[in-house]
């Protein structure tokens, strides 16, 4: 068992690994790419600043401090851990005037003001050397561009500047939208286009007025370049004007996607209150769906949606009766289609919210399957939204994979088999696919996730205060079932059978009713629960796996016949391996009958009957069993009064008693 058990934990731990080794990939690759760039930089200055060359020392010194002033004045990107300035001026100026060894010292200082003055927080030295070898090898880009198209040009200096311009900025920028979608698992052109690409007019205002410049130092001298830095503060100054307004438009946006995200978190409160299993589950289902709406392409609007219908693909729930929900075995036909209202109901509710994406038909459409055998609008293949595609497989496989009232946890990989072998029937083959391709990590980052701290509802707060409804509360009673004229006779009646002047033992009693219940109705074990303050305590059983029964404890609300005694609700054919504490013996139970017992308007216990084989009861057995649950719970009551004289604890029925029992039957 030890070597099992060391066994079982090994494995763990290299699945963990190998997991842990795979999300790894990510951040190896980006390690990878900012060496490259590093090594490339330290070229480019290996190349360029030896030997050193300078022209003019005062020109440089004087560009030098200019380029120092122009990168002081950086604007950090929104949404972005980037800053930009209008120092690529002086680089252009430096590119068509100096030595590319002055150049690049030039570039030097920039990054060293851009990255050390007035930073928000310290870089350490890696990000120091990134951003140094991006500027090194823009500036080696754009100084050898600008010579090549000039001498291809025939000296046509303008269009020079700005080809090299546009050199200088595709390297400048490129680098760094890299790097972060590597990091995010995105396309480097997708994350390029959102964050630099609409700073490419002012690369080009910088070419002109470096154009500008040129003209005017031919006619005056390069000394007139310190004119340049008004028109420099006027860049800088319409950056900060087009951020600002950028930066409000997103607050506002900002503002709206967080009361659309507490509207979510406001109606997956709800959802949990009705259901108190969901909470986990559904923080499990984002993590997974949001990871494969990357891998797969999905625009940020289907990202959008899916994240919140992930959360909400459950809340129609809320219009289908608690104890279908719960319910821990099979529905019923006419429960089944209680249950299959759910996502038109939260469709239709979500649609009032007025979402900015589409989340209310992936809501609808989550029960849809891809052969179009699912439900409520039999819809197939492509016409299913590809979120409801997505949720359908990662809800799927998280159901599986989790323990429910009806049935036990399948282990990750067995769920993962059985979500493929329904690939091309009931599942997207190409959801199902990346889905395969990335389940164990996405497990492990499911688990990672730390769970937020939900206010708890007072569901079952008491309320004393307020006056009685209309003229008074009405007294009600509970009829008892009885048997028809046309259903078999069970003809159970045990008050006068445990009367303490009769001097009838407990078990005695409950062995011989046991034994007129098994002529109208055939099972395989018989167990009487008593309720002990909040939990259920067998008090007698009789048949196979008796002892595995006798040792169960169930709390009220869990397990089946906890489900029972808490919703007042019977079940036909439920699975007694949800039970807690229940271990199988070599003769497996698979299904079981209980009906809850009830005395004086409280439930004193469940009596439940147990078969070997599968849907081993059919209605008509929950109709006799019915009629006699009076009985049961009066016998369970005088239990209660009378212990001194009736048997204490767990009562074993022995195959002797259960033959003598069975042969008074008979008689």
């Amino acid at each position: 068992m030890i070597t099992k058990v060391l066994y079982r934990e090994m494995a763990l731990l290299v699945e963990d690994i190998a997991i842990r080794v795979s999300m790894a990939e990510v951040q190896q690759r980006v390690r990878l790419f900012v060496t490259l760039v590093c090594a490339l930089g330290a070229v480019c200055v290996g190349v360029g600043m030896y030997p050193w060359h300078s022209s003019n020392l005062v020109q440089f010194a004087c560009y030098l401090v200019l380029t120092a002033v122009a990168s002081g004045l950086k604007v950090i990107l929104p949404g972005f851990e980037a800053t930009v300035s209008v120092n690529f001026v002086f680089f252009l100026l430096a590119v068509c005037n100096l030595s590319l060894s002055e150049a690049l010292a030039l570039g030097a200082t920039a990054a060293l003001v851009q990255c050390y003055w007035k930073a928000t927080q310290r870089l350490r030295f890696v990000h120091f050397g990134f951003n140094l070898s991006q500027v090194t090898l823009a500036i080696f880009a754009s100084y050898w561009t600008y010579r090549l198209a000039l001498r291809a040009l025939n000296g046509h200096g303008l269009i020079a500047l700005l080809i090299a311009a546009i050199a200088y900025f595709l390297c400048n920028t490129w680098p760094v939208a890299t790097v972060v979608a590597l990091s995010e698992r995105k396309s480097p052109a997708t994350k390029w286009t959102e964050t630099y690409a609409w700073t490419f007019p002012y690369y080009l205002i910088g070419a002109a007025i470096t154009g500008v410049v040129q003209l005017l130092n031919r006619v005056a001298g390069w000394e007139l370049s310190v004119l340049i830095m008004p028109a420099m503060y006027a860049i800088y100054y319409s950056y900060r004007l087009y951020i600002g307004k950028w930066e409000e438009k997103n607050q506002h946006l900002e503002e709206m996607a967080q009361l659309h995200l507490r509207t979510v978190e406001a109606l997956a409160l709800a959802i949990e209150a009705k259901d108190h299993t969901t909470g986990a589950h559904l923080e499990r289902v984002r993590v997974y769906a949001l990871e494969l709406a990357k891998d797969l392409g999905c625009t940020e609007s289907e990202t959008a949606a899916l994240k919140a219908a992930a959360v909400l693909h459950d809340i129609g729930k809320l219009a289908v009766p608690e104890h279908i929900i719960s319910k821990p075995g099979k529905l019923t036909p006419e429960e089944f289609d209680k249950m299959k209202v759910h996502p038109v109901v939260g469709a239709e509710i979500l649609e009032q919210v007025h979402f900015p994406y589409p989340v209310a038909p992936i809501v609808r459409s989550h029960h849809e399957k891809w052969d179009g055998s699912g439900y409520p609008d039999g819809l197939a293949g492509e016409a299913i939204p590809i979120g409801s595609r997505i949720l359908a497989a990662v809800d799927c496989l998280d159901a599986l994979a989790s323990d429910r009232q009806y049935r036990k946890a399948l282990p990750l990989d067995d769920a993962m088999a059985r979500v493929e072998a329904d690939a091309g029937k009931h599942f997207d083959p190409r959801v199902v696919a990346a889905l395969k391709a990335r389940y164990k990590e996405l497990e492990l980052m499911a688990k990672s996730q730390q769970p937020e701290e939900k206010p708890k509802l007072s569901v079952d707060a008491k309320i004393t205060r307020g006056a009685a409804p209309a003229a008074g509360f009405a007294e009600t009673s509970t009829p008892r079932n009885k048997v028809t004229d046309g259903d078999k006779a069970v003809e159970v009646v045990l008050t006068a059978l445990v009367a303490p002047e009769h001097n009838l033992g407990f078990g005695e009693a409950v062995s011989t009713a046991a034994m007129r219940v098994r002529n109208g109705i055939s099972f395989d074990s018989f167990a009487l629960f008593a309720a002990e303050n909040d939990d259920l305590v067998p008090c007698f059983v009789l048949g196979e796996n008796s002892r595995a029964l006798a040792r169960l404890r169930v709390r009220k609300g869990h397990g089946l016949v906890g489900w029972v005694a808490e919703n007042r609700n019977s079940i036909v054919n439920g699975n007694p391996l949800v039970e807690e504490g229940y271990v199988n013996e070599p003769s497996a139970l698979a299904s079981a009958l209980a009906i809850p017992l009830e005395s004086n308007g409280a439930v004193v216990g469940v009596l439940a009957l147990y078969h070997c084989k599968p849907g081993g009861f059919a209605s008509e057995d929950l109709k006799l069993l019915n009629a006699c649950a009076s009985d049961f719970a009066r016998l369970i009551a005088l239990r209660q009064q009378h212990g001194a004289v009736l048997d204490h604890g767990v009562v074993y029925a022995t195959a002797r008693s259960k033959e003598r029992d069975m042969a008074a039957v008979a008689h």
